[in-house]
């Protein structure tokens, strides 16, 4: 039972030192981070001139209050005082500032892996271009051999020229 802990343990080191695990969490904080600066760039940025053009709306102030029932059917100044007063509330304002939000940070994310993958696909053709400069095709039976090779290892044919 010791030597099978013992053996979990060690694997579970591994896979927790291994750097995807360390790389996913440092992904998770900056992002979480990330997220917390997109928000506050569409509330204090984005949507204040938009509601302005739209009217002087404030978005996150856009709610619609559920009665208690028909009869009872009261309006608020604000959402605070909704909820100050108890009533439920749609809050749809808040709903398509999250939806900006979740917009933004989508777009953000396409553009990151956007780079990555044309950074990789750079990567790999520079790769490429050291492998291929590195080696050459025998004449003789098309193997691919060091580029300063006098005799082909796989034909021995004479490679000098």
């Amino acid at each position: 039972m010791l030597a099978k802990c013992k053996k979990w343990t060690e694997e579970f080191k591994t896979f927790a030192i291994k750097g995807n695990v360390i790389d996913m969490a440092v992904g998770i904080i900056i992002g979480a981070s990330f997220s917390k600066v997109v928000d506050s760039m569409v509330n204090d940025i984005i949507m204040p001139p938009l509601g302005w053009l739209l009217g002087k709306v404030d978005f996150s102030n856009l709610y619609f209050p559920i009665p208690t029932s028909l009869d009872n059917i009261q309006s608020y100044p604000s959402l605070e005082a909704a909820k100050a007063a108890g009533a439920v509330t749609i809050n749809y304002g808040l709903f398509i500032n999250t939806i900006i939000s979740f917009t933004m940070v989508a777009f953000a994310v396409f553009i990151l892996i956007k780079g990555i993958n044309k950074l990789k696909a750079n990567a790999e053709k520079e790769a490429e271009a050291e492998v291929a400069a590195t080696t050459k095709t025998c004449p003789k039976c098309f193997s691919e051999i060091n580029i300063n090779a006098t005799r082909c290892p796989h034909c021995t044919s004479d490679l000098k020229q």
